[in-house]
């Protein structure tokens, strides 16, 4: 079984052994620029144009994360960027749902208990005991109800938070508030305290996150993003920030990444900043995902994972 692998910084010397002990006929090799060797599967992240054009003969390919947006966002240019009637698998968890609950759970701990005041105070030298936040007062919305955003809700749910998601399509969640479709996002902002976003990234949630959406919120509220950057307008939570509707915010992912140097929002005081690590693909769990999912595909049971491509997810 030939399999392509194109990635940017992981190496395919690391994943072939892991894909191997799982389908042991696999031969994982790295594409080149001019291989247009014959091949059954292809695992990509950022790939090369010239890599999948054309290639009609692979019976799948497989995103090497959980989003899919960096592919598809190049079909205007490229339409032929995906070889015709060649499905798109997406990693659905991987371990990257309980690292999004640890990422996710630390931070609303983090604000709930007032840990961000306290650091102000520290600074001062001030001791001052402040009131306490009420679980009661402190509803959680996830923005982006899917695999990852479904599990978050829920992890939260479980420390006694109200907590409600939105999105496309309604969920059954126990416990959890649902809401779906733009006439009930307003519903949903409304008393939201703590907003976290994981929503695919698509043309309908590009910029989503902007100053009309932030002064929806509760007063005081907090702003968690994990999806993308081109949810949040940087300079409208900015602006919120300033003038008191956002308490704070918590950002791993922005509209350039590495985060320029020169950007504001690497100094502003009640801003938090990780670079892209909320949940990454972890090679032991991804081969194995990837290896149930070639040999349900070769025995015709196609996995649910795979891409919408018109949906964007």
């Amino acid at each position: 079984m030939e399999i392509l692998f194109y990635h940017p910084t992981f190496d395919v010397r690391d994943w072939a052994p892991l894909l191997q002990r799982h389908l042991p006929d696999a031969r994982l090799r790295a594409w080149q620029p001019g291989d247009d060797e014959p091949a059954e599967y292809a695992l990509v992240w950022h790939p090369p144009y010239e890599m999948l054009r054309g290639r009609t003969d692979l019976n799948a390919i497989f995103v090497l994360g959980a989003g899919v947006d960096s592919l598809l966002s190049r079909l205007d240019a490229h339409p032929d960027l995906l070889p015709a009637g060649v499905p798109l698998y997406r990693m659905e968890d991987t371990g990257m749902a309980a690292q999004m609950q640890e990422y996710a759970v630390s931070q609303v701990l983090h604000w709930f208990r007032r840990f961000d005041d306290y650091a102000r105070l520290q600074q001062e030298a001030c001791w001052q005991p402040l009131e306490e936040y009420r679980h009661a007062d402190f509803t959680i919305g996830v923005l982006g109800a899917g695999v990852l955003g479904g599990q978050v809700a829920q992890r939260l749910s479980a420390w006694g938070f109200p907590v409600r998601c939105w999105s496309r399509s309604r969920k059954a969640y126990p416990g959890i508030a649902s809401f779906a479709g733009a006439g009930e996002l307003p519903e949903f902002l409304q008393g939201t305290r703590v907003l976290i976003n994981l929503l695919p990234n698509t043309p309908d949630t590009v910029g989503i996150i902007n100053a009309s959406l932030l002064a929806s919120l509760a007063d005081d509220a907090f702003v968690m993003n994990l999806a993308r950057g081109a949810h949040l307008v940087e300079a409208d939570l900015l602006l919120a920030i300033e003038r008191g509707n956002v308490k704070g915010a918590m950002l791993d992912v922005f509209h350039k990444e590495p985060l320029p140097s020169e950007s504001p929002l690497w100094r502003h005081p009640r801003v938090r900043i990780t670079p892209h690590v909320a949940a990454v693909t972890r090679p032991d769990e991804a081969a194995a995902f990837i290896a149930q999912s070639i040999t349900r595909i070769a025995r015709g049971d196609m996995p649910q994972n795979q891409v919408d491509v018109t949906r964007g997810y």
